[in-house]
């Protein structure tokens, strides 16, 4: 008697159809993630009395305005511009707040759990800061506005004369203090921290080129108060050549860049617990 071998059955090519094969990458875009950053900022007590100080703050400066300075002096652009250096203070606490929050109060390990790839946390994160920062100048400018009509009903001010490159010189101002902010936040991961140092570390080396004459040609191009001050001091905001916009530039790279990128990488190997 022979014993007959059969050959192994192959395995069937023929699978069950999973539902799931169809399904899109589910991850969640940018702009969602950006819209999340956005209600992270009035989630906090911090966050949420730090924006409404900023609004504050600006309806402050006009309301002064209007009450000290000449007739001639209330006039939109100088409301406008007036409102925007104060507001500026302010808008690289809201970047700090919006990066340090995640560890100050332990959220962080939720949200880059939900998003594994936290560069993408980043990249929403100044997202979103650059919308609070243009929300800003949206907020600036109606309340010069306001200001600019109770100019022309009280007295002889009340001007418009306006030349819109102060829209976009004030836009950028800001969205380099805001990313100022989130770059310190980043860097440093611990509010007082980053707020002390993006506040002292800009003032001290403007002090230092101010006072020490060697510095000052460093300072024309490293002190942000200088380069960002063209971008909304009347009469010529917005009115940058060549070499102003170059000075802004490397300015720009020295104090946002270079801390983004390391902060960046910081925040990308950080143990999160």
């Amino acid at each position: 008697m022979t014993a007959g071998t059969s050959a192994p059955a192959r395995p069937s090519r023929d699978r069950r159809h999973d539902p799931a094969d169809d399904r899109v990458d589910e991850r969640p875009t940018l702009l969602r993630l950006t819209l999340v950053e956005l209600r992270k900022l009035t989630d906090t007590r911090a966050g949420y009395w730090l924006l409404i100080t900023i609004g504050l703050v600006a309806a402050a400066i006009v309301t002064v305005i209007l009450i000290v300075a000449p007739d001639g002096d209330q006039q939109f652009g100088n409301l406008f511009a007036l409102a925007q250096f104060p507001v500026g203070i302010l808008l690289p606490v809201l970047g700090i707040l919006l990066v340090t929050s995640e560890f100050s109060q332990r959220t962080a390990l939720a949200t880059f759990a939900l998003v594994p790839r936290r560069h993408r946390v980043v990249v929403a994160k100044l997202g979103a800061g650059m919308v609070a920062a243009l929300l800003s100048v949206l907020a600036s400018a109606a309340t010069a506005a306001l200001g600019t009509v109770l100019a022309g009903l009280t007295g002889e001010g009340g001007s418009w004369a306006t030349d819109p490159l102060v829209f976009v010189g004030a836009a950028v101002f800001q969205m380099v203090n805001v990313a100022l902010g989130i770059a310190f936040g980043l860097l440093f991961q611990s509010t007082p921290l980053a707020i002390v140092l993006s506040l002292v570390l800009p003032i001290a080396w403007s002090t230092l080129g101010g006072t020490i004459e060697r510095l000052h040609r460093a300072a024309e191009w490293l002190d942000t108060g200088i380069t960002t001050a063209a971008l909304v001091e009347p009469p010529d905001a917005g009115e940058l050549g060549a070499g102003e916009w170059a000075r802004l530039g490397v300015s720009v790279g020295v104090w946002v860049l270079a801390p983004l990128v390391g902060g960046l990488v910081r925040t990308l190997r950080r143990e999160v617990s």
